[in-house]
């Protein structure tokens, strides 16, 4: 197993790894749409926080020698599923004609007022 840590995308804030690599897959711990580098918790809209959040997961996954477009896997945590269709828009938008495999799962209010949290598993070559 290796342990991957990226500049480029929020650091751990807690006792665990940005991502593991194993066997073949990248497995990306929840990212939440901290902007890297910044101190400020800036919430905006749900589409800039899905489309951040993308941009963390990709990070982590780019680090580990995956990609966006090698996801095999991913768990949305939405804390308002009134959201979703804006969620899903932004989630296309980024994701373009790729789509792995993907569960979205309700749950209560996240860190800092946050609205999303995503957790990935992509292919690595």
């Amino acid at each position: 197993m290796k342990s991957i840590s990226t500049p480029n995308a929020p650091a751990a804030g807690g006792h665990y790894s940005q991502a593991i690599v194993h066997g073949g897959f990248a497995f990306v711990a929840g990212q939440l749409p901290f902007v890297p580098g910044r101190t400020d918790h800036q919430v905006g809209t749900i589409e800039e926080q899905t489309e951040q959040t993308l941009r963390n997961v990709g990070a982590v996954l780019e680090a580990a020698g995956s990609s966006l477009g090698k996801t095999v896997q991913m768990t949305m945590y939405v804390s308002d599923m009134d959201l979703w269709g804006r969620v899903n828009a932004a989630y296309a938008k980024v994701m373009g004609d790729h789509k792995p495999a993907r569960a979205v799962v309700p749950v209560g209010p996240l860190h800092y007022g946050y609205q999303i949290e995503i957790q990935a598993i992509g292919a690595v070559d």
